[in-house]
């Protein structure tokens, strides 16, 4: 009888330094919920879940981690998961002991969250990258920023909160300040009022408010400093914005104290008229459009000029590469005005824009080809169905077969990987016919509709402003639409091909025959009914 390879044992190991390069890595819970899942999805026998709290820069440093290592020895497990190798090592003792008992056949597996260590193909690669001591400056520089960018994408601040708030560090966000938020809040009151000076205000919070910054680590409450007063009014965090060093600015979500419009009026009481803050604007195409030379994505700005003639001050809005990539210098430098841009799309979609009639008779026709859809669909199930279970049954006498000894190992493997690989797409044909009945009649109907309506809906989207909508008219189309030359590009997708090819001559044709008054009304109800008959093909 065969005996298939024993299953590998493993103990999940996850740990989280309390030292500061540790800061961005993923909490020890995180680890352990994810490897969980990643040994659920490939089948993986976890005996046991270790957790610690130490770091790996030194060796002889981790009682659990050696614990691990020590079972392994004595055969209670043969394999580690773990988040990153930099969780099992940050020293070359460790890193070196590691690798010995990989190539000893001791460890037979060491897996990540993206890659697997084995003792016939991964030892040397194993040791390389334990033993480049720069690799976890690098993934740790990259790990904060990826981790910094993420929280300011979700609209919280990654630093220290500013006076009137505070770090919620259990939830990672950041919350109001009980004590000083209202305070905090009635020096802006003051300002805007137009009648005191940064210093006064500062003067009546430290004298008559009592106002006090809060306790840092080992720091006394401390006097609000004259260039603390004025990190408050020039902070538009406190509106709602978080802005970065770099010009970027991200809305947050915690709770403003000032409306934006409050935060610029402050500005110009502190003589900052002549320096606007940066506006921030949103575009119908951005993030949409990719460039046809660099592959990064399109995105757009707009300047405000002032008209010589009128002295009228006119915006005007323009689309670029972003030039993303560092290593490729993208030779498109044109700027492409959003009124060309929007043309191209129009034009674009008038490609696949049919009549009502068309559509009338799109859906006629859609309703009794459905009949022989299914029709078709069933007999294709069916023959599908059969294959399938006539290719489970000769796995299933493939396997009786080795079991009698009937057939050596060698031919057995082979013969049951083919069958299973026949299984395997046999099971995916299957889903795609279920898939067909669902799908077929919808997305044929969509698209008619589309087709007769897209164009109307853009116009309407861009008068009424409604830029998602744009946008989602132009996705629609085709594939990811790229700029080459300031020329749209669009690969259309395969169900708007037949309006593509077919429908222009019969627009065309349809459209003289309603002017053609020199015909009778059966020759013209004949000639509809020829182009409906094409159509319908």
């Amino acid at each position: 009888m065969n005996q298939d390879k024993p299953k590998i044992k493993y103990f999940l190991y996850a740990r989280k330094s309390s030292e500061s390069e540790d800061r961005q890595v993923q909490s020890i819970d995180d680890q352990v919920n994810r490897l969980k899942q990643l040994a659920k999805d490939l089948n993986l026998h976890i005996v046991k879940i270790y957790t610690e709290a130490k770091s790996a820069k030194q060796p002889d440093n981790r009682p659990v981690f050696d614990e691990v290592l020590n079972k392994i020895k004595s055969g209670e497990a043969e394999g580690i998961l773990c988040w990153q190798i930099n969780r099992l090592s940050r020293n070359p003792i460790d890193s070196g002991n590691l690798s010995w008992m990989l190539q000893q056949g001791i460890l037979k597996s060491i897996r990540t969250i993206d890659r697997e260590y084995v003792p016939e193909d991964n030892v040397l690669i194993f040791s390389v990258e334990t033993g480049v001591a720069n690799q976890f400056i690098l993934d740790l520089s990259k790990n904060t920023k990826r981790g910094l960018q993420s929280k300011l994408e979700k609209g919280w601040l990654p630093s220290l909160a500013p006076l009137g708030y505070l770090n919620d560090k259990i939830n990672h966000t950041i919350i109001k300040d009980p004590e000083r938020f209202n305070l905090v809040k009635k020096m802006w009151s003051l300002m805007l009022t137009g009648h005191y000076s940064a210093m006064k205000v500062l003067g009546i919070a430290t004298s008559e408010w009592g106002f006090r910054t809060r306790k840092i680590k080992k720091s006394s409450d401390n006097v609000l400093s004259q260039s603390g007063i004025y990190k408050i009014f020039n902070n538009s965090f406190y509106a709602g914005l978080i802005a970065r060093k770099d010009g970027s600015q991200y809305q947050g979500k915690h709770e403003p104290m000032i409306s934006l419009e409050e935060f610029d009026q402050v500005q110009v009481i502190l003589g900052k008229s002549g320096k606007p803050r940066p506006k921030t604007h949103n575009f119908a195409f951005t993030g949409a459009i990719r460039c046809g030379k660099c592959g990064c994505l399109y995105t757009a700005e707009s300047h405000t000029k002032i008209i010589k003639k009128t002295s009228e001050a006119k915006t005007f809005t323009y689309y670029h590469c972003t030039k993303r990539k560092k290593d490729f210098k993208c030779p498109q430098i044109k700027n492409i005005p959003a009124d060309n841009l929007e043309s191209q799309i129009k034009q674009e979609i008038d490609k696949y824009t049919i009549l009502p009639k068309f559509l009338e008779w799109a859906l006629e026709g859609l309703n009794s080809k459905n009949d022989t859809e299914i029709e078709d669909r069933t007999k294709i199930y069916e023959a599908r169905h059969k294959a399938l279970t006539e290719a489970q049954a000769n796995l299933d006498e493939l396997t009786k077969m080795r079991y009698r000894k009937l057939i050596d190992d060698e031919a057995y493997l082979k013969e049951k990987s083919e069958l299973k690989a026949k299984i395997s797409d046999m099971k995916s044909k299957l889903r795609e016919t279920e898939s067909r009945a669902d799908k077929w009649l919808e997305l044929t109907e969509k698209t008619f509709h589309f087709a007769t309506y897209a164009r109307a809906e853009f116009l309407k989207a861009k008068a009424k402003g409604r830029l998602e909508l744009q946008k989602e008219i132009l996705l629609a189309l085709g594939k990811t639409p790229i700029i080459q030359g300031e020329k749209l590009f669009i690969e259309p997708n395969e169900w708007f091909q037949p309006i593509n090819n077919g429908y222009p001559a019969l627009e065309q044709e349809y459209k003289r025959l309603e002017l053609e008054k020199t015909l009778t009304a059966q020759a013209k109800m004949d000639a509809f009914a020829s182009i409906r008959a094409r159509w319908g093909a």
